[in-house]
Formats: structure tokens, C-alpha cells, sequence
């Protein structure tokens, strides 16, 4: 996330607040023009919705009462139940984040509605309330998450349970949203093809294939293969993994440049989201993960990244980046006959 500044006095202020601690100011974040502006006086811009029970902090526009990432949501928790809007709070904080990834990406991230059937829409479920066990997962679209995943001690867990060194809200929505990219770019495609040489035939039975990857686990060698031993289970679980650590070092990378710790590579990527130069963005992400791990051993906490990069999982990261650099391409051009 690059540097955000109060629009009233200049301070600095972060993704997610709602006011300037500096000087007092109302702001909300406007994700088209990648800046907080002011609530009030010149230049206002209209609040969320959903900014008064803080469940969002996020401008909107074009008469509409929610803002693009909270459009998404088709159900939301039931607030009747303590605890539920501290949970949908912190689940859409997460949300927000990763939907910005994506507008950063140029990639389609609209709502669903009755012209356009096959976009995106949220269901957050609590088990408590449904009549069958809430799965987290994609469905065509659908993206449903169990709120449960909100609450720290419930997802780290799991976490543990799954063998998942990084299960969090954020890496939960850029999977799920990997399933949807996996549909909306290559599906039907001409790039199909060399996604099923690289990632794996995804028509094989899913039901058996995730079956039988719970009873016996990841093969021995999976490092060598796989970015995480989750993706080792299915050809849409390796896909959807594998995109989803491309969003993660997007995002990074990002950061780091924005600190200015990105190192000398840093001249080569002005945008990690929109950089062609693959072979930059991954020889200047590995140093900084390095330290960052070695900062968080001298703390006692665990590794930010405890993954390895082998030469097949570069490949597969590599592809994606080919598939979404081609995207942010086309739509580059057609934004040029536009305006032409």
C-alpha cells in the first residue's frame, strides 16, 4: 500500500482510518483516485453506507449509497447476534484491501446483478445460523465466507489443524477471488491450454481429488512443485494458490517501495501491479522477505514467509503474471480508442 496523506493538514494516514489522528479531519478513501479525501468542504466526497456503524471507511459515487467493494455483498452477517459486526467489521477491512488489489490490476471486480449474472457477489455465513456446515469457497461467482474466520483464536486453529502457515481474512479473499480470475481470464480462453501443461488437468473429480489429499496429505517432494502443500491437492487448488501469492507479492512489493527498502531492483518496477518485468519483481520480493523473516525471529513471532520459491512454482507464478499483464494490456488499449 503506497503512502495515503490527510487531505486537511498533510499528515500521514493508513488505508484503514476513518479520521486524520493528526488534525481531527472526517476522511474516506476514494479507490478511483487511490487517495483519502475530505468528508467535508471543498472537494467533499460521499461516504459509504456503511461508514456509520464503522463497518467501512470507503467514498462512493455516482448516486450510489454503498461503495464499490461493499456492492459486492449480497448477504452479511446477522448483526442481531453479539459479536457478528465486530466480525463483519474486521472481514470487510480484509475485503477492502483485496479489492483494491484488483482495481490496482486492472481486473474486472463488479457486482452481480440482473445484466451481468456472472459477476462477483459475497454470502457471509455464520454456522451457527445455517442449516448445513458454511464451507468457505467460490461457486461461479459466489464467494462465500464462514465469519467465523474473523475471530483470531477460531482461524488460528485452523490454521494449525490445515498445516496453513498463512491463513488470514486477506489471503482467504485473494484465493477465492483467484477460483473467480481462474473463470473469468483462462477458463475459455485460448490460454487453457498451457494453463492445464502448467498447473494440471482442473476436470479431474475435485470431490476425490480433495478426499484423498486430506487422508494422505501432500507428497513428500510437494516444495518442489507447489507453492503450498494446499495446492498440491487439486489443479484449482494449485491455481488458485499459486494467484494468490502473486496478489501477495504484488502487494509487497508495493509496500516495500513505498518505504523505500525494495532495494536496487527498485528502479526496474515502478508498479508491481502493472510491471512487465517479472524477472525484477521476483529477485527484489526474496531479499525483503528474508529480512522481514529475520526481524520477526529476533521478536519470537514466526516467519512473514515461510514459503520457497523452487524454479517450477517461479514458472507457474510467471504464467499468471503473463495472463494478467495481457489484461491490464487490452485494457489499456481499449481505454486509448476510447479517447480517441
Amino acid at each position: 500500500m503506497r503512502h495515503l496523506s490527510c487531505p486537511a493538514c498533510g499528515s500521514r494516514v493508513f488505508f484503514e482510518n476513518y479520521t486524520c489522528l493528526a488534525c481531527g479531519a472526517h476522511i474516506a478513501f476514494s479507490p478511483e483516485a487511490s487517495q483519502m479525501a475530505a468528508l467535508f468542504g471543498e472537494g467533499a466526497v460521499v461516504a459509504c453506507a456503511n461508514r456509520g456503524q464503522f463497518v467501512c471507511n470507503w467514498a462512493t459515487g455516482d448516486d450510489q449509497p454503498l461503495c464499490r467493494s461493499c456492492r459486492l455483498d449480497s448477504v452479511i452477517p446477522n448483526l442481531s447476534f453479539a459479536g457478528n459486526l465486530e466480525r463483519w467489521q474486521r472481514i470487510e477491512q480484509a475485503k477492502r484491501r483485496v479489492v483494491y488489489d484488483f482495481m490496482r490490476f486492472g481486473l474486472p471486480i463488479e457486482a452481480r446483478d440482473s445484466a451481468n449474472p456472472g459477476a462477483l457477489t459475497f454470502h457471509f455465513l455464520s454456522t451457527d445460523l445455517a442449516a448445513a456446515p458454511v464451507m468457505t469457497g467460490h461457486d461461479s461467482g459466489l464467494v462465500t465466507l464462514d465469519i467465523a474466520e474473523a475471530d483470531d483464536a477460531v482461524r488460528e486453529h485452523r490454521r494449525t489443524e490445515m498445516r496453513e502457515p498463512y491463513r488470514t481474512l486477506v489471503g482467504h479473499f485473494r484465493h477465492e477471488l483467484a477460483h473467480y480470475y481462474f473463470e473469468r481470464l483462462v477458463l475459455t480462453s485460448s490460454d487453457i491450454r498451457a494453463c492445464r501443461i502448467i498447473f494440471g488437468d482442473e476436470r479431474a473429480d475435485y470431490q476425490e481429488a480433495l478426499q484423498r489429499h486430506y487422508q494422505n496429505g501432500a507428497p513428500v517432494d510437494w516444495r518442489q512443485h507447489f507453492i503450498s502443500a494446499y495446492a498440491s491437492a487439486h489443479p484449482h487448488e494449485d491455481w488458485a494458490e499459486t494467484f494468490a501469492h502473486f496478489v501477495h507479492i504484488a502487494a509487497t512489493m508495493d509496500t516495500a517501495l513505498d518505504l523505500g527498502f525494495a532495494g536496487e531492483l527498485s528502479g526496474r518496477i515502478v508498479d508491481p501491479y502493472t510491471t512487465e518485468d517479472f524477472d525484477a519483481l521476483i529477485e527484489a520480493f526474496l531479499p525483503i522477505t528474508a529480512k522481514v523473516n529475520e526481524i520477526n525471529r529476533s521478536m519470537g513471532q514466526p516467519d512473514m514467509y515461510p514459503f520457497v520459491l523452487s524454479d517450477e512454482v517461479k514458472g507457474k507464478l510467471h504464467f499468471i503474471h503473463m495472463i494478467v499483464a495481457r489484461r491490464v494490456r487490452s485494457r489499456a488499449a481499449a481505454q486509448s480508442v476510447d479517447a480517441a
